[in-house]
């Protein structure tokens, strides 16, 4: 009995003992003080000259897109086919909903009456440095939220990439056209290749969607958009020739 009885102490003993560590675990909790530290911080400061895991953001220009606190006309690594793919196919996926895949503001949900997207063949637009896009698609820029979660820094690197192949598929000038290549004119590429007519005509923003002659509201960017009025069309011009490589013209995919 009394053997039993010592047993039975011990292991009351141990129990309560497992019980106090499993229901008041010693731990500390974010933004609590503490005695356990002289400082009386729970939370414990980085250690010096340590990095951690997934933040060692050495080049700045490549996450923030700026230089001296400035928008540049450059990209932090160079263009290739692959980077242009990537951002085509990032660009398709993101930025066509509002923008379209020709890039000129007339997306799917721009037509059914959202704020009207920025069209990137318009002058102003042409005018933005490259890490201007990058800037926006981090920050956001007037109704467009911000794609910094969806995009990560070389996708949204990718996507300004692609943005200005769209701008220079329809404004490059003839000056850019290597010696020896033959210039076609975009409707008898139409023609010759059985696009419809309307193939090689001006763009036009969607009239439920038209943006109205209103002073800039701050909070909704520059330059300000004004809610779907449904009056006139908002003509987009692009030009008329484009180069051709070996006989065959280059032609913009999915321009209508």
């Amino acid at each position: 009995m009394r053997l039993l009885a010592v047993g039975l102490a011990a292991v009351s003993c141990l129990a309560a003992g497992c019980r106090q560590d499993m229901q008041n675990q010693p731990k500390f909790v974010p933004q609590r003080g503490t005695t356990f530290f002289a400082d009386g911080r729970s939370v414990r400061p980085q250690a010096v000259h340590t990095v951690a895991r997934g933040q060692l953001d050495e080049d700045s220009f490549f996450y923030t897109g700026l230089m001296a606190g400035k928008e540049v006309d450059m990209l932090p690594f160079p263009v290739s086919m692959q980077v242009l793919a990537r951002g085509q196919e990032r660009f398709n996926i993101y930025c066509t909903p509002c923008h379209s895949r020709v890039g000129n503001g007339a997306g799917m949900i721009v037509q059914r009456g959202y704020k009207p997207a920025g069209n990137f063949h318009a002058e102003r637009i042409l005018r933005e440095p490259l890490s201007h896009y990058f800037n926006v698609m981090t920050n956001g820029y007037g109704a467009m939220p911000d794609y910094s979660a969806q995009l990560p820094p070389a996708d949204r690197w990718a996507v300004a990439a692609y943005i200005r192949t769209l701008q220079l598929s329809q404004n490059a000038p003839e000056a850019d056209v290597p010696s020896g290549v033959q210039i076609q004119n975009l409707k008898d590429v139409a023609e010759q290749q059985g696009y419809p007519e309307s193939f090689a005509q001006p763009w036009s923003l969607p009239a439920a969607t038209d943006i109205s002659a209103e002073p800039p509201d701050a909070s909704q960017g520059t330059p300000g958009n004004a809610p779907a009025t449904g009056d006139t069309a908002l003509p987009v011009t692009n030009k008329p020739n484009i180069p051709a490589t070996g006989g065959k013209a280059v032609t913009p995919r999915g321009v209508k």
